[in-house]
């Protein structure tokens, strides 16, 4: 069955199609800017999820302090946009890089993240390009085993290497702790910060993150901001992470149903080209809101392949259906724009600026 808004989407826009309900996106960043007034955190959102100036913009005039910024090439766009107070929570290598940093920070406040010595010692070549001291938070790993420092001791000398750079200056830390690992990260975070205090410096900047760490808001002693990301649309994991429900996942890819060969059978027009190949770790690539026991199970690049044999409910060729990704970041980089809707109807199309920004 198609819903009369998927039957003007798709007649306006074809599919498939990334649409936000613009209702949704304004009560979801409410939500989570009073959740972080209520913890007496600061509210640094990330723009991985959204990649938008205009959705950026209406973060901070909700209360936000700043934005977090994966990759330069993202940050670049929202300063380009008059966004101020960026944090980029990525290692940045390279004289090209450094150039871009460089101008970058001579039009925008900006603080960047470093987690060893080689990071460290290309920085000033930005902070002398831009003219101004450069902010540096050292990224510790408390427990995911990506990036960041390992102990607090390679937390404090990386500190005392910043803040004996040349036009650099320690700002603090960014820490990613995991869902149920804070007491390990407050541990670590209360080592590191008596070590740098010992040598007379001191941390401004505490920024955990995860919009799957809301639970955990303000759980860090000493922290000053939290980095959500996801949040302003969610998606299939935050719900399965208990901290959204259905009704706050407010981006849907629609697509239409363009084979139905077997009766357990179907084939979707999304494929790995929309929904991507990353499943979060949940069963299938996404929730089909008008057939929640049908599955997802596989993909080519543009055929989505429907297994119906567990659905009470099948849908018919031509027949346009709403999904929420499982992890709705990588799939909105997919896209070149988003169509944005109130309730029943259509606002516009809205372009994912900073799409493929990905140096």
């Amino acid at each position: 069955m198609t819903t009369p808004l998927a039957a003007k989407i798709a007649k306006e826009y074809g599919t498939p199609c990334a649409v936000i309900d613009m209702v949704r996106v304004e009560r979801n960043i409410a939500r989570i800017q009073k959740a972080c007034d209520e913890a007496g955190v600061a509210n640094r959102p990330h723009i991985k999820t959204h990649k938008n100036p205009m959705l950026a913009q209406l973060q901070i005039k909700a209360g936000a302090k700043g934005i977090t910024c994966q990759k330069l090439g993202e940050a670049e766009i929202m300063a380009d946009a008059g966004i101020d107070n960026i944090l980029i929570s990525y290692n940045l290598l390279g004289d090209e890089k450094m150039a871009r940093l460089g101008a970058l920070q001579a039009k925008a406040n900006v603080t960047v993240a470093a987690d060893n010595s080689v990071v460290v010692g290309d920085l000033p070549k930005a902070a002398a390009a831009s003219g101004r001291p450069l902010s540096v938070v050292v990224e510790c790993d408390t427990g995911r085993k990506r990036a960041g420092v390992e102990t607090p001791a390679e937390a404090i000398a990386l500190a005392r290497e910043i803040a004996a750079s040349k036009g650099l200056s320690f700002a603090g830390f960014m820490l990613y702790p995991t869902e149920t690992g804070w007491a390990d990260a407050q541990k670590f975070y209360d080592e590191a910060l008596a070590g740098v205090r010992a040598h007379g410096l001191d941390a401004t900047i505490v920024s955990t993150g995860g919009t799957p760490n809301l639970k955990n808001l303000g759980k860090l002693k000493g922290g000053t901001e939290h980095r959500f990301g996801t949040y302003i649309y969610n998606d299939r994991m935050q719900v399965a992470a208990g901290v959204a429900t259905w009704d706050d996942c407010a981006l849907h890819i629609y697509s239409t149903v363009v084979s139905r060969a077997g009766p357990e059978r179907g084939i979707l027009d999304a494929g790995s080209k929309t929904l991507t190949s990353d499943t979060g770790g949940l069963e299938g690539h996404g929730l089909i809101l008008e057939h929640p026991e049908a599955r997802i199970a596989r993909f080519a690049e543009e055929h989505g392949f429907l297994d119906l044999s567990r659905s009470n409910t099948r849908p018919n060729v031509g027949d346009v259906v709403r999904i929420v990704p499982n992890h709705v970041c990588v799939v909105v980089n997919m896209m070149d724009e988003v169509v944005m809707v109130r309730g029943d109807e259509i606002i516009g199309a809205l372009p994912v600026t900073a799409r493929g920004k990905l140096r």
